[in-house]
């Protein structure tokens, strides 16, 4: 359980998965092809990174419906309001958090099963 929580704190801090200090985007979409500490793969090949759309989707849905219901429950605004609200937050977030979803997805994937050049696997 430590080694998991480990992987999605990294993930959050959008490190490599292997070495845990080099950063994996250089832009705010632009992720690099490899680590340039370790040369851990982090770009793969396509179709790899779906389960990011997934992390991405689950956590706007939260997100939007949580604070659609917080909302009505604290302030009470008018329908209006909150359809005004909601969908912005529904469109803006998965923007900021699409980097956070990918990095969770490739680490969190690379703690359930590491690459074959991984040290964890070779300590075995």
């Amino acid at each position: 359980m430590k080694g998991l929580l480990r992987a999605v704190w990294n993930g959050l801090l959008l490190r490599c998965p292997e070495c845990r200090r080099e950063a994996l985007f250089t832009g705010p979409f632009r992720m690099r092809p490899a680590c340039p500490r370790c040369g851990c793969p982090v770009e793969r090949e396509a179709g790899y990174f779906i389960g990011a759309i997934y992390i991405n989707y689950a956590a706007t849905v939260a997100l939007c419906l949580s604070g659609f219901f917080a909302l009505d429950w604290l302030a009470a605004p008018s329908l209006a309001v909150q359809l005004t609200i909601w969908p912005a937050v529904g469109v803006a977030f998965p923007l900021y958090f699409f980097r956070y979803a990918r990095s969770l997805w490739l680490n969190v994937d690379h703690f359930v099963s590491p690459p074959p050049a991984s040290p964890r696997l070779r300590r075995s």
